[in-house]
């Protein structure tokens, strides 16, 4: 499989810097995305344009798909020209996007059934960053066999791959994992207006807190954008945290867990999302916008 030809679906945010890494990596790759202008600098490091989705599934080993949530996969599978129709028994489709875990399930399901293509879910954390670099980490959920088979994408864009489950339970953990980040970014940007408001340089705290118990790499990597104001290049939109965190806040519904604080975060992205200086497309960094011009509706105590 070292020799396998990938396709990639979906050359987004996150997507084309791991087109790029597959490709410095010496990996065969074919690309395709709805807005083919996105393709060109990939076709400039060594990429091939396949013609249409289904052609792409067509011409390769093992099936990419980096989308912005599960109506989108689902859409790219079964929808009109979908690609499940042209898959083929023991192709591997690899589904790095972060989607619902219970919909992973039913269309890993589907497309084994009806094309004999075998379904790994595996989102990934560590951001554009990590995937420039190679360093993501993988969650991975699926056969341990596929996940083998798919040692030339994973070796390339990961520093670890683990094997979460069945299918569903990559995804589950990747509902984890943001449910973790989201609420941290907003604990971030109330730290930071706090400090600004009580007299303290702002810009030097996650230097400051590096190494300690506060640490995080979302403090490392948004804290020093949202104290400077900064918010370009976008390295994670705000509506993609609502996503992620209304979706835990559906799935601990139905299983009965209680997540007070996640909730109490969700309303805050929703905040965050109605403004009109932060707006859905908005980078995370603007979050600090929500408490600089607030004021505290409780009293101290």
């Amino acid at each position: 499989m070292s020799t396998s030809t990938i396709g990639f679906i979906g050359t987004g945010l996150i997507g084309a810097p791991m087109v790029e890494r597959l490709l410095e990596c010496g990996r065969s790759v074919v690309v395709w995305n709805r807005s083919s202008e996105k393709l060109a600098p990939l076709l400039a490091a060594g990429a091939t344009a396949a013609g249409s989705m289904r052609e792409l599934a067509e011409q390769v080993d093992i099936v990419c798909i980096c989308l912005t949530d599960t109506s989108a996969v689902e859409d790219v599978l079964f929808g009109a020209n979908g690609i499940a129709s042209a898959m083929r028994a023991g192709q591997l489709l690899v589904d790095l996007s972060s989607i619902a875990p219970d919909a992973t399930q039913r269309m890993a399901t589907r497309l084994h059934s009806e094309a004999g293509a075998r379904w790994i879910d595996a989102p990934v954390s560590g951001g554009v960053p990590a995937a420039r670099a190679g360093r993501l980490i993988i969650f991975a959920g699926g056969e341990a066999d596929d996940i083998a088979h798919a040692a030339p994408v994973f070796d390339a864009l990961s520093q670890r791959v683990t094997h979460m489950g069945a299918n569903g339970a990559g995804q589950l953990t990747k509902s984890c994992n943001q449910q973790i980040v989201a609420c941290n970014l907003m604990v971030i940007a109330e730290m930071l207006a706090f400090a600004e408001k009580s007299g303290v340089d702002a810009s030097k705290l996650p230097a400051a807190l590096a190494g300690g118990f506060a640490d995080s790499l979302p403090l490392q990597i948004f804290g020093p954008r949202m104290a400077a104001n900064i918010d370009t290049p976008r390295l994670g939109a705000v509506g993609t945290f609502r996503k992620d965190i209304e979706q835990v806040g559906r799935l601990a519904g139905e299983v009965g867990a209680s997540i007070p604080v996640t909730r109490a975060a969700l309303e805050r992205y929703r905040e965050a999302i109605a403004a009109s200086d932060i707006g859905a497309d908005g980078d995370a960094s603007r979050l600090i916008r929500l408490t600089r011009n607030a004021t505290s509706q409780h009293p101290a105590s």
